[in-house]
Formats: C-alpha cells, structure tokens, sequence
C-alpha cells in the first residue's frame, strides 16, 4: 500500500499533466531537447498543465480554467447543506485547488485560503468522528478527498491503538 506522501505525488503528477486550455499572448517559438512548441497570439492550445503553467510564469501564455473559487464556494454549501453527512470531493479537489491558489495574488490567495479552511474544518468535524468509530466503508471513501482517506485512516488506526492501551487486548 501507498504511503500518503507517494499517493499525493501520483495524484500530483496526474494533475500537472492534464491538458489544459492555454491561450498564447504572443507569437513565439521554443525548442527544448528537440520538442518544439510554437504559439501564435490569441491562439487557444491544449496543453499539459506543467507546460502552461512555465509558458504563464514568462507572461508567454494565459491558462484558462476552472474558477477554483467558484467550486470552493459550492462545496462549501454542499458541505452546510448536507447536515451531519459528508458531501462528495473529488479524489483530487485539495490538489486542484492548492494549485489553483498558488496561481492568485496575494488578496486572492488570503480569500480562498480562509475558504479553504472553512471547509476542511466542517469536513474535519464530519470525518473525526466516524474514524474514531467505524472502519472507512467504500460509500464514504467515494466521498472523500486522497488526503482525507489517509487522514481517516490514521485516526482510526491512532483511535483502536488508544482503546487498546486503556482497555488492554479485549474483545
């Protein structure tokens, strides 16, 4: 079995290699290890995430994408909305949105981080309890996020170590 840290890098990685819609600024052309892309201006590509991202941090290209903000605002009703049941995450939603921030300014950034973590503290007031109760079932894995099926199984594990400590190895 994966250990968190490896899972969240291959999650990563198939995040940054994701096409993705880049909209060129100006012409140009580069060659790197006989790979060539070129742009014209105004041009919309699909290309892979990393790709966009380095032609956008040298002002060469513009990604267009998901207003992660947006999502972030609706997971955040879904998640009010649905009581004391957890709504769905996608297995990639904190790494998307992570991203997604890193991309912002600094205002942007300090907005969708208090976002953020309005909905991993509900979340986290959902998932704590169920851990410490019950195993994950495959109903409630589907709903929640790599980092917190990690999360929830930790807790658990942490949680039957704990009972066993004070009520020794009954059963």
């Amino acid at each position: 079995m994966l250990k968190i840290n490896d899972l969240l890098q291959v999650y990563s990685i198939g995040y940054a290699i994701q096409d993705v819609k880049t909209v060129i600024n100006h012409d140009f052309k580069i060659n790197v290890s006989g790979i060539t892309i070129d742009g014209k201006q105004g041009e919309v590509l699909n290309l892979p995430r990393w790709i966009g991202q380095t032609l956008e941090s040298e002002n060469h290209a513009e990604i267009q994408e998901t207003d992660m903000g947006v999502e972030l605002t609706q997971s955040i009703s879904k998640e009010n909305f649905q009581g004391e049941e957890l709504s769905h995450l996608e297995p990639d939603f904190y790494i998307k949105v992570t991203g997604y921030i890193q991309r912002q300014s600094e205002k942007e950034k300090d907005k969708l981080q208090s976002l953020l973590k309005m909905l991993i503290r509900r979340r986290l007031g959902k998932i704590i309890p169920r851990a410490n109760s019950m195993d994950l079932t495959a109903d409630l894995a589907k709903k929640l996020s790599v980092e917190e099926r990690a999360l929830y199984n930790q807790i658990h594990k942490n949680s039957a170590e704990f009972m066993e400590q004070v009520f020794g190895e009954e059963k």
